[in-house]
């Protein structure tokens, strides 16, 4: 990873707490109560961040005000597919069809037969990307894979695709990383509706019926 890249990648999580910090302390301004402090507060947390590259709650604490310094998040979600196993695999396996998968994704794109560049959604029209590559490939079972050093969001994830009676498929997708901002940033997600876990459940139930009405037996 280049020293521009790193820098690319720092400059995008400073934009995205700013934008996030920004909004928040709108939105507890025009809140009373409690939850408006709250909001207000967190939001000016974020707006410092972007504005110093500091993290003043990690530095009390003595840890590192680097996302990498906050605890992974686990998501995992299940889906039976009413499709053959080896059919599944081989749609999840081209890469450049996820987006059609994940609503939160832009794009993946395919840079060799291991690494991919992935292009996400985040709250308030932002996104990020990070390179990630192929660990575990077993054609008709199994995708493992992790994020690359210097990426914006780490995170590593499998898919497995376990053949059923009848010609059925259950997809079951575990996913871990760190948000890019950190667990306050992982709660501002929330808040702006990019949910992971729900997200994927969504994700799953949408593929579900549309990869089954698309290729009818």
């Amino acid at each position: 990873m280049t020293n521009n890249n790193m820098t690319g990648n720092m400059d995008q999580t400073r934009l995205m707490n700013g934008a996030a910090g920004g909004a928040l302390i709108l939105m507890g301004l025009k809140k009373r109560g409690f939850l408006g402090l709250l909001m207000t507060g967190a939001g000016g947390y974020l707006a410092y961040k972007a504005a110093t590259g500091n993290d003043p709650v990690m530095a009390a604490a003595g840890l590192s005000g680097n996302a990498s310094a906050a605890k992974p998040i686990f998501v995992e979600h299940s889906v039976v597919i009413d499709r053959p196993a080896q059919q599944v695999y081989d749609y999840w396996r081209k890469l450049e069809n996820l987006p059609q998968i994940m609503s939160h994704l832009e794009s993946v794109t395919a840079l060799d037969d291991k690494r991919s560049r992935w292009v996400a959604k985040a709250p308030l029209g932002t996104h990020v990307e990070w390179e990630a590559e192929i660990v575990n490939d077993k054609p008709g079972e199994r995708i493992g894979w992790h994020s690359l050093p210097g990426a914006t969001v780490d995170n590593a994830g499998s898919v497995q695709f376990e053949s059923l009676e009848g010609g059925k498929t259950r997809i079951h997708v575990a996913l871990s990383y760190r948000p890019p901002a950190g667990p306050l940033g992982a709660a501002v997600a929330k808040l702006f509706g990019e949910e992971p876990s729900q997200q994927i459940a969504e994700d799953l139930q949408k593929f579900k019926t549309a990869f089954e009405g698309a290729n009818p037996r």
